[in-house]
């Protein structure tokens, strides 16, 4: 694991535990976002890996699926998770009628242990949070 892949994994459960933060809180649309944001900065991790960086999300999530989920590397369900994080993030945070609900908070944030799970599996002991410097 380089160090812009650690770097990518603290923010990813940094954003994990805000995530179960904001849903304890009753925020669930904030919750989603953050667990999607987990998720998104694992799928840049290991991107990371193979030389690849970018900088729209809708690039993250595509060669996330055909690099990794298409080839078989990581289960198909992991890059549908990511898009249906993705799309319900956006509806969270642009749609001002949106109220969220645990049950959703619940399920992204279990989504985003998962992607943490993976990366822990696939690249490696996640780095320490005492590596951050503060």
């Amino acid at each position: 694991m380089n160090e812009h892949q650690a770097a990518l994994l603290r923010k990813a459960r940094e954003s994990q535990k805000a995530a179960r933060l904001l849903a304890e809180r009753g925020w669930f649309d904030f919750a989603v976002s953050r667990a999607y944001y987990a998720m998104f900065y694992v799928a840049q991790a290991f991107l990371a890996g193979e030389g690849l960086e970018f900088s729209k999300h809708s690039a993250v999530i595509s060669a996330f699926g055909s690099r990794f989920s298409k080839t078989g590397k990581v289960p198909a369900e992991f890059h549908r998770h990511l898009i249906e994080g993705e799309h319900a993030r956006l509806k969270g945070d642009y749609d001002a009628l949106s109220e969220g609900s645990a049950e959703t908070a619940a399920r992204h944030i279990a989504r985003a242990e998962q992607f943490l799970e993976l990366a822990e599996q696939m690249l490696g002991p996640l780095p320490s949070e005492l590596g951050r410097g503060g």
